[in-house]
């Protein structure tokens, strides 16, 4: 059978210690070959809306070790609105009653058979947390207690988590340009996290005087700037343009999640979106050393060091998601839910066919 599962399913057996686990071992094992994934792809073409694209998006993994294979794919209908000041890329919840549409096919490497269908959420945001999550168990200050966080959003959540995994956090501040949303944030952290979170009226005093600034929003644009570096700090980013160049320039040690930096892109005639510009989004930091970075994996295989001493400042940045990543976490997700009970399970033949493909 064939296990259909929910984001409140997965929600409810995929924690982060556990993906954060089972990412460490899949990264072992892509670092040494036994496991593979292949790069992002992205489609992108025009769309009946004006002031957006349709994208199709797809990347995958095989982790023989952990017996799974997975494809992500996502049907979008993107834009790229001005906020407070940032362009941000933003996805439009634009299917029937206004949902998204992103999805996780997860398959047996024993017998290629289906195992699972799940939407990405859930995992998406859990194996975002995860991999900054390890950026910060290999780079930050092993004293470190205290985090500002720029962003409160959907990814915000995981990155706090994560962090608080792999550190004993005492307390922590948030911005985000919208005071409400940031308020509410800090009281919901507060209850799920165990320790003080408070939120700050500008960037300048969420970054002051942390150990740790983890950068989480949709924004294209640099949102952290080199005059907010001091020794020891560690700060993370969760896509390539949120830390300015000149920060990187100045900073002792920056590591990217794997190095593949953007994804394959094929557009359609006349399609041409800010993040695929030169120098913005995807193409920032045109002019940096990136191949010389150290890259997560070699972090965990003990190749590289992600500190030397304490008074180091370290930049982690979560280049770009690897489908890998959903075939280990989606792999956990099903094997939890298996044994819990959840889901609904649909004959396998359904997805199967007895004529060779």
């Amino acid at each position: 059978m064939t296990l259909i599962l929910s984001n409140d399913d997965v929600a409810s057996v995929l924690t982060m210690s556990g993906c954060m686990d089972v990412l460490e071992d899949a990264y072992r094992d892509l670092h040494s070959g036994a496991a593979i994934t292949r790069r992002r792809s992205d489609s992108l073409t025009p769309t009946t809306r004006e002031d957006a694209i349709y994208g199709f998006k797809t990347m995958d993994g095989v982790i023989p070790s952990q017996g799974v294979a997975a494809v992500r794919l996502n049907s979008d209908i993107v834009t790229w609105p001005r906020v407070d000041g940032n362009l941000r890329r933003v996805k439009v919840p634009a299917a029937p009653n206004n949902r998204w549409v992103g999805l996780i096919l997860l398959f047996s490497t024993e017998n290629g058979e289906p195992l699972a269908i799940m939407p990405d959420g859930v995992v998406q945001r859990t194996r975002v947390g995860a991999t900054n999550g390890l950026g910060v168990k290999y780079m930050a200050r092993k004293d470190a207690k205290s985090i500002g966080i720029l962003g409160s959003g959907w990814q915000a959540v995981t990155q706090l988590q994560a962090a608080c995994e792999v550190r004993d956090i005492q307390n922590i501040k948030v911005f985000s340009p919208n005071e409400g949303h940031r308020v509410t944030f800090a009281q919901e952290m507060n209850d799920l996290l165990g320790c003080e979170v408070s939120p700050t009226n500008t960037v300048e005093s969420c970054v002051a005087d942390v150990d740790i600034v983890l950068c989480s929003s949709n924004s294209i644009e640099a949102i952290f700037f080199e005059r907010w570096l001091r020794p020891g700090l560690h700060v993370s980013a969760i896509k390539m343009p949120e830390i300015e160049e000149a920060a990187l320039r100045k900073a002792d040690r920056v590591a990217l999640h794997f190095g593949q930096r953007q994804p394959d892109t094929i557009r359609a005639k006349g399609v041409n979106p800010p993040d695929r510009r030169a120098g913005t989004g995807w193409a920032v930091h045109e002019e940096f050393d990136f191949d010389s970075c150290p890259k997560l994996p070699q972090f965990i295989a003990g190749e590289e060091i992600g500190r030397i001493n304490d008074s180091e400042t370290t930049c982690f940045i979560n280049d770009m998601g690897l489908g890998l990543q959903f075939a280990s976490a989606a792999g956990l997700a099903y094997r939890k839910a298996k044994e819990a009970g959840l889901g609904n399970e649909l004959p396998t033949d359904w997805f199967t066919e007895d004529v060779h493909p």
